[in-house]
């Protein structure tokens, strides 16, 4: 896919401060699985769930969120992490968040919102790839 703007297009900035904020959250969320040490716990969880390698997921998921939000940010292979993460998140509705209910907090625990609007966050951030983050500040 071309990323070259037009001359004298505009990057959209909009879109790319989007796409820094979810990566940003996606980060934070791989980051803080791996200085906790929480992967073999996240491990021994999926293994309870009989998913099969359930401790490499658990850590594949979470370099994924450290290396894929990286990309994300910068604008590399935008699409193919969007996928994966939408994958991701989609599974932890399915195995965590569904049967806890709608909301996150408020009139409910651990529900799905949150999960919800990450996924539709990363297929906005997927269907509308643009600009990769050192072209939005090069030269006019």
């Amino acid at each position: 896919m071309n990323h070259a703007r037009p001359a004298g297009a505009r990057p959209d900035c909009a879109l790319l401060g989007f796409r820094l904020l979810v990566a940003l959250l996606i980060g934070i969320h791989g980051w803080h699985r791996l200085h906790a040490g929480t992967s073999p716990i996240f491990g021994d969880w999926l293994a309870t769930q009989d998913i099969p390698l359930a401790h490499a997921i658990a850590w594949g998921v979470t370099i994924s969120e450290i290396i894929g939000s990286a990309c994300l940010a910068v604008g590399l292979c935008v699409r193919p992490f969007a996928l994966l993460f939408m994958a991701i998140y989609a599974m932890g509705i399915v195995l965590v968040h569904a049967p806890e209910g709608w909301f996150v907090v408020g009139a409910g625990r651990n529900g799905m919102e949150y999960s919800v609007l990450l996924i539709g966050s990363l297929a906005l951030v997927a269907l509308r790839i643009r600009t990769p983050l050192w072209h939005a500040f090069g030269s006019r």
